[in-house]
């Protein structure tokens, strides 16, 4: 499959703070693609600097979307292109309805009989958001929020759907049904990239993962293969190993593939 994303060699920085140092990412048409990292890693600059969200940035680099540059873009422009975000901490509008807040994710479109057709798609994953159609968006819980937030952003009709730590603050049982909702919407045929602190459901979902640190990627490929990795399992997935020192050493010397 050919590449929808592609950013090469970006750099973000805040004030005089590099965030991303280089970052080169590409992300197949039709995949699910993770990044992982801990906090302050980087991940979601990596999300905002695509979307446009800071100002006069990347500083260096460039990013290709369907093979169009799309670096230097205003973030309307690209919501228009086919990317969307569901951004950390979900952010829905909480004095506006669900209907309200549905709405508010196809602000680009004017083909209304189609968003009638999507107000069902998103129903179809999200029933209760149905049940509440008319509830004002600050009453519900996090789960609920959650699936409001993804669903408004499917209603832009996204080719590429970026999700900002989509299990933050759920319940396990409530993470393993938004995992198994991203599958299917990803079967539907929207590209997904995922940044995940959670990296056992993340690694299980997804095609490709990367390992973020520092912003630089440090390790990426077939995610069972990162899955099985004695590092990943160890620094990513909880994994106590009896040999920890070496295991960081070694890990710290891969990091030089940067």
């Amino acid at each position: 499959m050919s590449a929808l994303l592609e950013i090469k060699n970006i750099e973000t920085y805040y004030d005089l703070i590099y965030a991303i140092r280089g970052a080169s990412l590409s992300v197949e048409e039709g995949s699910i693609t993770a990044i992982l990292g801990n906090n302050g890693a980087g991940k979601s600059t990596i999300l905002k600097t695509v979307m446009g969200l800071i100002d006069n940035q990347p500083d260096k680099g460039t990013i290709e979307f369907m093979g169009e540059r799309i670096d230097g873009m205003d973030t309307d422009k690209i919501v228009r292109k086919g990317i969307t975000l569901v951004p950390e901490g979900r952010e829905v509008f909480e004095e506006l309805t669900i209907r309200e807040n549905l709405m508010m994710g196809a602000y680009t479109r004017t083909d209304k009989k189609n968003i009638d057709d999507d107000f069902d798609r998103v129903f179809n994953y999200f029933p209760i958001l149905k049940e509440r159609i008319n509830q004002w968006a600050g009453t519900m819980s996090g789960g609920e929020q959650q699936m409001l937030a993804i669903g408004r952003a499917l209603m832009s009709r996204p080719k590429l759907l970026f999700l900002d730590e989509p299990s933050l603050g759920l319940s396990p049982l409530l993470v393993k049904e938004i995992f198994e909702i991203i599958r299917t919407i990803n079967s539907e045929g929207v590209t997904i990239l995922l940044v995940e602190q959670n990296a056992k459901m993340a690694l299980g979902v997804s095609k490709t993962g990367l390992i973020l640190e520092s912003g630089r990627f440090v390790m990426k490929g077939n995610s069972c293969d990162l899955l099985e990795d004695k590092d990943v399992q160890e620094f990513y997935l909880g994994v106590k190993s009896e040999t920890s020192a070496k295991g960081y050493q070694r890990w710290k010397r891969k990091k030089a593939w940067r």
